[in-house]
This record gives structure tokens, C-alpha cells and sequence, in this order.
């Protein structure tokens, strides 16, 4: 099935048939995030470096708690 013939299905859909398809990509979009962050923080990912900086901050007492 193509997008196009997706979107022409979608286009017939009623509010509530088109709320529960929502929901569902919502949830899918919210999973693919998900794992994008746990992959960027992972030792080795692309944002590693931040939480090694942030756990030095930490343990030489340059942190503050928020208000």
C-alpha cells in the first residue's frame, strides 16, 4: 500500500476511527523517540559525552538544585 493510497484511506475515516488511528502512530513516534534518546545517552552514543559531563559537575559540587 502506498502513502498515497493511505492518505485516501485516512481521508474516510470517522472522527473516532481517525482518533484510534492517531493514538496509534502517537504510540509508535513516542517508542521510535524513545529509543533514539536511550541511543544517544548509551556509552558511545552521540550525546555520551553530556552525561559524563554532568556526573562531573555533579561530584565536584558545580550543581544546584532547581527552585
Amino acid at each position: 500500500m502506498s502513502v498515497t493510497e493511505i492518505k485516501e484511506a485516512v481521508g474516510k475515516l470517522s472522527s473516532v476511527e481517525l482518533a484510534e488511528v492517531s493514538a496509534y502512530i502517537a504510540k509508535i513516534e513516542a517508542k521510535e523517540w524513545d529509543a533514539q534518546i536511550d541511543a544517544d545517552f548509551a556509552p558511545g552514543g552521540r550525546l555520551a559525552s553530556v552525561i559524563e559531563e554532568v556526573k562531573a559537575d555533579y561530584k565536584a559540587g558545580r550543581t544546584r538544585d532547581l527552585p
